[in-house]
């Protein structure tokens, strides 16, 4: 099974019954999951041998909904040299002193690599209009801008693909609940946790329309169904592989008047 891409335009609603794990999926996910990554690294391996292209991978999703897992389940199937995670925090003083999209535009992967955002540039119009810290002619001008610059990346050989991984609020309950009683989980707790899961409908309804407004052609929303952590990983990785497989990078061509001069050079002595 793969998941759709949300049509551009479309109407989106995010029901709690949709982020548990369709009944379709294969019986031996695990094994899946693990042919899909070989599969996955035989491309990467290409994509950085070909260097003309990159991938950008955005993730996004509520506290507790898996960016980090699903980060790092992602990043597990590539050789790290050509592969980066970016998570983005609470902006700094220098990044507030620019445009909103200067610290994203500078983690945008290069040429021949693959670039995991663990949140991304939809944090302004998330958190920045959920919490009130721009104005309405602000944060909504913002979704045209986003899709404008997604845009440009594209035309200059970014591939972009967008999850977002959509969780349960009594599964979310439940992953919370954990990070106090397993104390390998105890560090993630947070204040904004609490305060957010409080304004739960408000985050519900910026999704809805991000999702909305911000799946194009050039830059596709999914929504990753992320109560079981298998499924999730599966799904995600069905998807990568479909891009990956759909941008069909190649090895570049042998230079021949190189591949003469090794030849010469290491020719093994006679005697």
């Amino acid at each position: 099974m793969r998941l759709a891409p949300i049509s551009p335009g479309s109407r989106v609603r995010l029901h709690d019954r949709d982020a548990s794990p369709p009944a379709s999926l294969p019986s031996e996910l695990r094994n899946e999951t693990d042919a899909i990554h070989g599969h996955l690294h035989d491309l990467q391996e290409r994509l950085y041998a070909e260097s003309t292209r990159a991938m950008l991978i955005v993730l996004q999703g509520r506290d507790a909904a898996g960016k980090d897992g699903t980060a790092n389940h992602v990043g597990s199937a590539f050789n790290q040299m050509g592969c980066s995670v970016t998570a983005f925090k609470q902006p700094t003083a220098k990044e507030l002193a620019h445009d909103y999209l200067w610290r994203v535009h500078r983690a945008v992967p290069a040429r021949g690599t693959i670039g995991i955002f663990n949140r991304s540039q939809y944090e302004d119009v998330l958190a920045v209009r959920v919490h009130g810290l721009e104005p309405r002619a602000v944060w909504s001008a913002r979704y045209a801008q986003i899709n404008a610059f997604e845009q440009m990346l594209t035309a200059n050989g970014v591939v972009i693909v967008k999850f977002f991984l959509h969780i349960s609020k009594a599964e979310q309950r439940r992953r919370l609940l954990s990070r106090i009683t397993d104390e390998r989980k105890n560090w993630k707790i947070s204040e904004s946790d609490l305060a957010d899961r409080a304004l739960w409908s408000a985050y519900t309804h910026a999704y809805e329309e991000m999702l909305s407004r911000c799946s194009t052609p050039w830059a596709p929303w999914y929504v990753v169904p992320a109560d079981d952590k298998t499924a999730r990983n599966y799904l995600v990785s069905g998807v990568l592989l479909a891009a990956l497989r759909r941008l069909a990078p190649q090895y570049p061509a042998a230079r021949r008047h190189l591949l003469a001069k090794y030849r010469r050079l290491l020719k093994a002595p006679k005697g």
